[in-house]
Order: structure tokens, then C-alpha cells, then sequence
């Protein structure tokens, strides 16, 4: 349905006049939404939160599905602005062996950092809510040291901006001029609090998403930074216990219709067919991160019996197999640095794994070797 979403003001950036498009305050008005046009959808997502949220106590840690969830997400929300590096470099870099891609690595770092600074402020009581404030935190470590870290990190922009096209003026989207930033993020940080909200949650998280992305506060890094919003809102919502379903693995397979229903929404007002795709993209996570956890699951289940059923498995072993989750690329120094003992017992632990076929020698040397947990690894890359 067609409403007034917005108006347009006149701004000047290099050397061209362009319309640059002011949203209207959360929620959409003149009409309001229409929540039966996505009720079905909506009821949909919740039973996959839910179902997802139940799933997480198959593994005896939760932080092993955190250690993976947050991994991947930083990898998929990087690839999505053009990096190039895989989660095999991440572990690798992570196990200390030397990688060639160091710089896209830094920038799925930062993202990490960024969301940590995030996750502790929320789970601090004396942490920031969700804010402008805490935004701009997280757009500082996330720009720290790489592409981008000479557009303002940290700071709202304080020139226009503009999406697609060679210059402004044949650009795809101008979000509003620099002097209404501050303005409309106030109103959406208010919306986010709002305490006697309207809608379900996940409806909310989807317009703020959207909002967000109108306004583009930041020269560089608005889509990582309002891709980690979604994660923070289902959070602060408490829609998830814990952060392991990302949109960002759905966004990258369907961008193109990502983008074009956030320009219906600029365009013609389309606010619900923006809050249906959204919330299909959210089941669709939900589903693909529970399936994930199941076979992880299995996984580890099926290599631990096969360990306990081994005669000539020892403590260290134990202690090896129940690390491989949180470090799944690894080599005979970091076993012994982790289990803090002598290198002929880290040898041997990952010389009995190795010949279980758990894990497997990766280099073909007889010196400087390094190992994998190759079939998890596979399960966390699939379809990706």
C-alpha cells in the first residue's frame, strides 16, 4: 500500500544538486502497517526462533555454536562489502600459520571486536543499551587500521553521501543530508525504546533495520553496522538467548532483493512486502543455523565415541578433542600451549586423533606441520 514515507531536500555535494531523501519517524503511518498481511509470516519466523533456541542444548557448550556462529556471520557480513577472505583463513590465522590474505582478515576481525563491544554492553548492567552512542563504539573498532579508516570512524558523517552511481548525480540513493543525521537517528534510537511498542519485535527489528540503512549515518560500513543491529535487537528483545542466527548468510544470496525492497519501501511506501521479506529471511536463518546445530551435533558425538571406544586414549586426548570446536586448524605447539604439558604428550594426543581419522595432517611435512578438523570445518562452510 502507498504512503508518504518520506520527503526530499535539495542538497549540493561535489558540484551536483541532488534530492536527498529524509525518512519519516518509525513507526509507518497514514496508514499504519497492515499486520495481517504478514501475520503468517511472522508466526513463522517466532516458531524458528523458538525451535532454534531449544536445538542449542544438543552440544554440552554453548560456546562452541557461538565460537562458529559469530565467526561465520563476520565472515559472510565482510564477503557482502567485497572480502575475499574463507573461514579456513580465519582458523588459520587464529592457529597462527601464515595466510596471504592478512588484510581482509583484519576487516572480519574488527567486525568480531565490534560485535564483543557490542554483546558485553548489553549484557552489563552498567554497559550502554542500544544507542547512537554504542553505534558509533562499534563503527570505531570496526574501521580501526583498514579500508575505510580514513572515512570518520566512529563519527556520524559530516558530508553527503550517496548509494550506487558514479556521482551523485546519477547515483541510486541519496540518504539525507549530514545535518539531519543526528536527528533521525535520535528518533530511531527513541522508536528502539519505545515503551509501549505497537508491533511484534521482529516486525520492529525489521523496520529498524531498514531505517538504519536509509539514514547511512556513516561514510563507510552502514551495511556490517546495521547487519550487527539485527543481531543486537534480537538480543535486547530477547527473541534469542543467545546470538546464533545471522541474516547475513540470507542477504548475501538474495542482495539483489534485498536492495530492491529497500528501495520499494523509498519509493512507493511498500513497508509490508520490506517487513515479509525480511521475516522470511529470518525463518529461513533460523531454520539453516538449527539444521547447522544438529549436524554439529552428530559430528561431535559420533568422534567422541569414536575416542572412548579407543584403547589408547589418555586425558590429553580428552582434553584435545573437546577444544577442536574452538580450534579446529591447530598445530603440535598450540596443543601443548593449550593443554600446558610436554610436547610428547600433545604429540601423541594429536597422533592418536590423526589416526582415528578425527583429525588430519594438512602439510605432507615432517616438520612444521599442522592439523584440521576438516569434516567440521566442511559443516560450517557448507553451502556457503
Amino acid at each position: 500500500m502507498k504512503r508518504p514515507t518520506g520527503s526530499y531536500i535539495t542538497t549540493t555535494t561535489a558540484g551536483e544538486a541532488v534530492p536527498a531523501f529524509v525518512p519519516n519517524a518509525l513507526p509507518p503511518a497514514d496508514p499504519p502497517l497492515l499486520a495481517d498481511a504478514f501475520d503468517a509470516q511472522s508466526r513463522a519466523a517466532e516458531l524458528a526462533l523458538a525451535r532454534l533456541s531449544g536445538v542449542s542444548g544438543l552440544v554440552s557448550s554453548v560456546d562452541w555454536l557461538l565460537y562458529s556462529a559469530v565467526r561465520r556471520e563476520a565472515l559472510l557480513t565482510s564477503q557482502i562489502e567485497g572480502t575475499q577472505a574463507t573461514l579456513t583463513d580465519l582458523f588459520d590465522e587464529e592457529a597462527g600459520l601464515d595466510v596471504s590474505n592478512a588484510d581482509d582478515l583484519e576487516e572480519v576481525t574488527n567486525y568480531m571486536r565490534a560485535f564483543r563491544l557490542v554483546r558485553e554492553n548489553l549484557r552489563d548492567p552498567k554497559g550502554l543499551p542500544i544507542s547512537v552512542r554504542l553505534m558509533c563504539d562499534a563503527h570505531r573498532l570496526l574501521l580501526d587500521g583498514v579500508r575505510g579508516s580514513g572515512k570518520q570512524p566512529g563519527e556520524l558523517r559530516r558530508s553527503q553521501n550517496w548509494i550506487g552511481g558514479a556521482r551523485p548525480g546519477n547515483a541510486v540513493f541519496v540518504p539525507p543530508p549530514p545535518d539531519q543525521v543526528a536527528e533521525l537517528l535520535g528518533d530511531l534510537e527513541q522508536f528502539i525504546h519505545s515503551t509501549s511498542p505497537t508491533l511484534p519485535p521482529l516486525v520492529n527489528i525489521a523496520l529498524v533495520h531498514a531505517q538504519f540503512e536509509t539514514i547511512h549515518p556513516f561514510l563507510d560500513g552502514n551495511g556490517r553496522i546495521g547487519r550487527l543491529l539485527i543481531a543486537a535487537l534480537l538480543e535486547h528483545w530477547r527473541l534469542l538467548p543467545e546470538p546464533l542466527m545471522y541474516l547475513s548468510g540470507f542477504v548475501k544470496q538474495h542482495q539483489t532483493e534485498y536492495y530492491r525492497r529497500l528501495s520499494g519501501i523509498r519509493t512507493e511506501g511498500e513497508w509490508e512486502n520490506w517487513v515479509i521479506f525480511f521475516l522470511e529471511g529470518v525463518a529461513a536463518a533460523a531454520n539453516e543455523a538449527e539444521r547447522s546445530i544438529v549436524a554439529i551435533a552428530n559430528l561431535l558425538a559420533a568422534d567422541r565415541r569414536r575416542l572412548l571406544e579407543s584403547p589408547k586414549a589418555g586425558p590429553a586426548a580428552y582434553r584435545l578433542f573437546e577444544m577442536l570446536p574452538m580450534m579446529p586448524r591447530f598445530t603440535v605447539a598450540r596443543v601443548r600451549q593449550k593443554l600446558n604439558t610436554s610436547f610428547p604428550t600433545a604429540n601423541a594426543a594429536v597422533k592418536l586423533l590423526t589416526d582415528l581419522g578425527i583429525v588430519a595432517e594438512t602439510t605432507g611435512q615432517k616438520k612444521n606441520r599442522s592439523f584440521s578438523y576438516q569434516a567440521y570445518i566442511e559443516l560450517l562452510t557448507k553451502d556457503r
